[in-house]
């Protein structure tokens, strides 16, 4: 047995070691890379306090969507939306469990793939997931506190899901990491919402991420089959907790507070929250409120905090593009590097995602196909819907037939191109938001008043003010294109 042990691994560290035997298939490959939490804070999209440098190197040579919205602001709704290009129709969808349920009914094979994965599944590719790409993190199904389950959320899209667990031992502790191998949960919140640790990248989970994802393509670089590989970071999400070389990047003293710090005019504060995810960390300094702004100096060191995992993400990014290029897969592989959602940085109050305003629902969307030689920014309003027909149009792979989403294949070809509708709809608490090239317009279905907001973004990009009483003319123009938006989902 130990003879055998010996050669199974001496042959697996060939195989990860050898120089890659270029693929013999026209099917280009495809590589998704998700990052949790991530708000449009990167040099390419003109933060230039962020240290990015391996996202902005990916920028440079991809299709840089900066009017990309989210359909849902909270990870396990948006992230299903990406992989069945689909508007919710019920409230289920809007939650972060909406998989799970889905997977109770989804054991066996239906007619329909659950996602674009299984759809290129079915079409011959082969596909691993690693890391948080739906809702879990390793895409298993099981409580936070619970041990891992054989369940998978997804059973009929990934050939393989892997998570490297470390010292954590399963995916919820590891996605609430603290160095020590303690998370969130085990520690029953009685955390501070970050850390810097004196450890090397892999002394969190997302430099585990990146390891396993790097080893994992210089294996498919050696087989025929086109494959798709999905890799989900977990930071920036909360807690902001990143190796301390990365906190030291930055001048706290000398980052910059939020440009809207106080709640837009005329609206009601149903439209936001009192930061409840944030304020689960026991162990801050201030909690968060709608009543009071948290003060300038927390305000900064968690903004150095979110800054840092940045640009830790960032690094293990960089790993992943470097191994996709030293194998050769990048002459023949699609790069896509999505978010699932912004987050409010004391915007309005707020510390999180959970609400419908650009902040929360603009995240960053790049698209590098293999023949690109340069990059170039696109500024036309897109959706994450369109990223599942997008990856199945460039790979010659049939269409989703219960897709709502379009391929943006056109805007590659051409920027300009007139037949893109240049819209976006988004959904949460209890309303339904919808952005134009110029407006963003909000109806809510809710007691509170006032229930509908209108936002100019020629003028007010940062959507500070309501004007949507003494512009009804606007809102009746718009209604059409947003009644197109209601999908029936509040009543």
């Amino acid at each position: 047995m130990a003879k055998l042990k010996w050669i199974f691994i001496t042959c697996t560290l060939w195989i990860v070691n050898s120089k890659a035997i270029p693929q013999e298939k026209n099917q280009p490959n495809v590589l998704l890379i998700c990052v949790d939490d991530l708000l449009p804070a990167l040099g390419s999209y003109g933060n230039d306090e962020v240290k990015s440098p391996h996202m902005d190197a990916l920028a440079a040579q991809s299709a840089v969507f900066s009017r990309h919205y989210v359909t849902v602001p909270t990870c396990g709704a948006s992230r299903y939306s990406l992989l069945r290009s689909s508007l919710p129709r019920t409230t289920a969808e809007l939650s972060n469990t909406i998989a799970n349920r889905l997977s109770a009914a989804k054991q066996e094979k239906s007619t329909e793939p659950e996602t674009f994965i299984e759809q290129f599944r079915r079409n011959g590719y082969y596909t691993v997931g690693i890391g948080k790409i739906s809702h879990h993190p390793d895409g298993y199904i099981y409580p936070y506190s619970g041990s891992k389950s054989d369940r998978r959320e997804l059973p009929n899209s990934w050939d393989e899901m892997l998570l490297d667990y470390g010292n954590w031992g399963q995916g919820w502790d590891a996605f609430f990491a603290y160095a020590n191998g303690e998370s969130r949960t085990t520690k029953k919140g009685d955390v501070p919402p970050y850390e810097a640790a004196d450890v090397g990248d892999e002394g969190y989970p997302d430099g585990l991420i990146a390891r396993t994802a790097v080893n994992k393509l210089k294996m498919l670089a050696h087989q025929k089959q086109p494959f798709v590989l999905g890799v989900g970071f977990f930071k920036p999400h909360l807690p902001f907790n990143a190796p301390k070389k990365y906190w030291d990047l930055y001048d706290e003293d000398r980052l910059s507070l939020t440009s809207a710090p106080d709640i837009p005019k005329n609206i009601h504060r149903a439209s936001l929250h009192n930061s409840a995810e944030f304020n689960q960390y026991k162990l801050g300094e201030e909690k968060a409120s709608l009543d009071e702004p948290l003060s300038d100096a927390y305000s900064r060191k968690l903004i150095h905090g979110y800054y840092a995992c940045v640009s830790y993400v960032d690094e293990q990014v960089g790993k992943v593009v470097s191994a996709l290029k030293e194998t050769g897969l990048d002459k023949n592989t699609i790069v896509v590097l999505w978010s699932d959602h912004g987050w409010h940085l004391g915007d309005y109050h707020v510390w999180g995602k959970h609400t419908l305003f650009d902040r929360s629902l603009r995240s960053v969307l790049m698209l590098k196909t293999p023949d690109m030689t340069g990059g170039k920014q696109i500024d036309r309003v897109v959706s994450t819907i369109d990223i599942a027909p997008t990856l199945l149009d460039l790979c010659d792979v049939p269409a989703l037939s219960y897709a709502d989403g379009y391929s943006v294949k056109p805007l590659l070809q051409n920027i300009r191109d007139t037949s893109w509708k240049d819209v976006a709809y988004s959904y949460f608490k209890e309303g339904i938001s919808m952005v134009t090239p110029q407006y963003r317009l909000t109806r809510y279905f809710r007691k509170e008043t006032p229930a509908t907001e209108l936002y100019d973004h020629a003028v007010d990009t940062l959507e500070t003010k309501n004007i949507a009483e003494g512009n009804e003319h606007i809102i009746q123009e718009l209604n059409p294109l947003w009644e197109q938006g209601n999908t029936g989902l509040f009543r």
